[in-house]
């Protein structure tokens, strides 16, 4: 057996300007932090059984990939030529659909994991593209390519989309201590509401045209903002996701709702200095950061508006920052062949 695993993310700023439609016109850019929330994902070789299996949410054994309904492991197994003798079953520390970027956490573990499966190395650029690949041209999804370069690197990192469509990845080094504060001061609710991100992403594409100005201004936003982060300026980090967010909700109908805004504009009432839906919006979760002393009054004034507007799911989320990106952490078949 091989098990994989890969890190969500918390996005900061410049979210949207990662999708080809843009970047291809003016630089993209992402900050984003990777935390100790994580996507696994365990192979297991199947030899005397010519099925493939794989177990998520439910569970599947079929013939041949093609009848997989799982897209991404479908995709993926077609792409590689794997087409029997596998089993395949994934765990998350998180449910799906949070805004933390899991469905592309759990493509660079899958092809983490598929290519030890082959006994072939993958570097963590080699794995970033190809779950890029996967997701936007093989399944065809709406979506850029922040997440997977996140999954894969790990730690805080600021990512330039080029035209030619390569990512340039500069990490944004702090010390253990200014990323102690920033987890003091970083308030995670995940609101119980879930949603697709292709659905949200989909209208954004369809309005870069007339949005191009606003996304522009995000893209070249991220570079501050990473000063910001490498300085420990966390009230002006919070200064920024706010403008940053009234900016993202403009982007397309769907980012926001009437029930977010109530959530958090709770949160700013009660002192936050800002924050922003994490991810594609529409959902998922909800992050402030603030001075500690708030955090009490900000924790009470989103759970009242979560707790009248019945929302039974609604949870704070406690984070830490991680550096590690996508990795190994088993493989029996290395262990066997090596005792062999």
């Amino acid at each position: 057996m091989i098990v994989a695993k890969a890190p969500m993310r918390i996005s900061f700023v410049g979210g949207g300007t990662d999708l080809p439609d843009f970047y291809r016109r003016t630089p993209g850019r992402v900050v984003s932090g990777t935390i100790d929330k994580y996507v696994y994902v365990a192979v297991n070789r199947t030899p005397l059984i010519d099925k493939v299996s794989a177990r998520y949410s439910v569970s599947e054994t079929v013939g041949h990939p093609t009848e997989l309904q799982h897209t991404r492991i479908r995709a993926a197994l077609l792409d590689l030529g794997i087409d029997k003798n596998i089993e395949i079953a994934s765990f998350a520390s998180l449910p799906v659909k949070t805004g933390l970027g899991s469905s592309s956490s759990f493509t660079v573990a899958l092809l983490k994991a598929l290519h030890a499966f082959w006994g072939k190395r993958i570097d963590k650029k080699g794995v970033a593209e190809a779950a890029s690949r996967l997701e936007i041209e093989l399944i065809g999804e709406p979506i850029g390519k922040q997440d997977q370069y996140a999954a894969s690197f790990g730690g805080f990192n600021i990512f330039q989309f080029n035209q030619d469509d390569s990512v340039d990845i500069k990490p944004i080094f702090m010390d253990f201590r200014k990323q102690h504060d920033l987890e003091r001061r970083l308030l995670l609710f995940f609101t119980g509401i879930t949603r697709a991100a292709s659905s949200i992403l989909a209208e954004q594409k369809a309005n870069i045209d007339n949005k191009f100005e606003v996304l522009k201004k995000m893209s070249e936003s991220a570079v501050n903002f990473s000063h910001r982060l490498h300085e420990g300026d966390f009230e002006g980090m919070g200064g920024m996701l706010h403008e940053a967010w009234f900016s993202k909700r403009s982007l397309a109908s769907n980012v926001s709702s009437p029930l977010i805004d109530k959530l958090y504009d709770a949160g700013i009432n009660a002192g936050a200095w800002g924050g922003k839906v994490v991810g594609a919006g529409g959902g998922g979760c909800v992050m402030f950061l603030a001075s500690p002393d708030k955090h009490d009054a900000i924790r009470q004034a989103v759970s009242s508006v979560a707790k009248a507007e019945n929302l039974p799911e609604f949870k704070e989320i406690p984070v830490k920052f991680v550096h590690s990106g996508a990795e190994i952490v088993f493989n029996g078949d290395e262990l066997h062949a090596n005792v062999a």
